[in-house]
């Protein structure tokens, strides 16, 4: 089939399924812009509750469409391509990160949303780039904290906040790689475009960014500023979104550079229209998670989302 044949087929079998297809902002452009909803992957799994929908298709990598079927458990979760896994995630395996747990009993364990089910469930409290800085914020100075899995997002946490959180040494290899230098180059050629950087690139990178922030921030942060062109440090997909949303405005991003083309997250990149297709064609692959991991798992994501409102982040 054609591209625009396999498009005319997915929307046929959504209606006839009643699916919702959930579309992360890092996906081909093309999946985005079949999805239902397109977002960063808790917002999308909270959509997903608000929805009558029977089946959900998340067109993400695999901790994301855990996400959706730990908040979403008496739906069916499918995932394009079960081989869509992160980097960030693999970094920080379950038995590894409990013995490291057990080395600082007195700590509260807080873990980035970008972790696995079984890595969730041996943690106090979730967060997202978006509303980590603020719970950290909230919670006493003297509390002891466990941040995981992501070294770059909780040295940065750290470093605006001031706490001393010990750091699993896990990475996003995609933000990891990007590079201070790099970006500089750009800002020769580009001096009227302001920087704006994912937490997850490194520490060198975010010291030369203009804005730091969460993908959902960068889009505010850019719908909102007079500049005309900015220099973009995060993943590649984002940018249809950005163009999407400012027609008027130029995005430039590593690649440009021409000594960098490390912007790509090839887990994200393996979903595609013909995947997807036959995800909702087969209702497979299926995520399927024992009631006890999915309790377990939901706690903290539960207690983050209590907190966020108590703090006015969400209603």
């Amino acid at each position: 089939m054609t591209n625009e044949e396999l498009k005319q087929e997915i929307l046929r079998l959504k209606r006839e399924k009643n699916a919702v297809i959930l579309g992360h902002y890092y996906q081909r452009h093309e999946i985005q812009e079949l999805s239902d909803y397109v977002g960063d992957s808790l917002a999308l799994a909270q959509e997903a509750q608000r929805t009558e929908a029977d089946i959900i298709v998340f067109c993400g990598v695999h901790f994301m469409a855990e996400t959706a079927k730990i908040l979403n458990p008496q739906r069916k979760v499918l995932l394009p391509d079960m081989e869509a896994s992160c980097s960030l995630a693999e970094s920080c395996k379950a038995d590894e990160f409990a013995a490291f747990k057990a080395q600082h009993p007195d700590h509260m364990v807080i873990s980035y949303v970008n972790c696995s089910a079984e890595i969730k469930a041996l943690s106090d409290l979730i967060c997202t780039s978006g509303n980590a800085e603020k719970l950290v914020r909230s919670l006493p100075e003297d509390q002891k904290i466990i941040f995981a899995p992501d070294r770059n997002l909780g040295g940065y946490i750290n470093q605006v906040t001031g706490r001393q959180m010990v750091l699993w040494n896990g990475v996003c290899t995609v933000h990891d790689a990007m590079q201070a230098e790099a970006v500089m180059q750009l800002k020769v050629e580009y001096p009227d475009a302001p920087v704006v950087a994912h937490p997850e690139c490194n520490p060198a990178l975010l010291e030369v960014a203009d804005f730091v922030g969460s993908t959902k921030a960068m889009l505010t942060y850019i719908k909102q500023s007079d500049a005309r062109r900015f220099i973009v440090a995060t993943e590649t997909g984002i940018l249809y979104e950005m163009r999407r949303e400012n027609p008027g405005k130029e995005f430039i991003t590593l690649r440009d550079n021409k000594s960098c083309a490390c912007d790509d997250c090839a887990y994200m990149k393996l979903n595609t229209l013909d995947k997807l297709y036959r995800c909702l064609r087969d209702e497979q692959p299926e995520i399927r998670m024992d009631a006890d991991m999915i309790e377990r798992a939901k706690r903290p994501i539960v207690r983050m989302l209590e907190m966020s409102r108590q703090l006015g982040i969400i209603k």
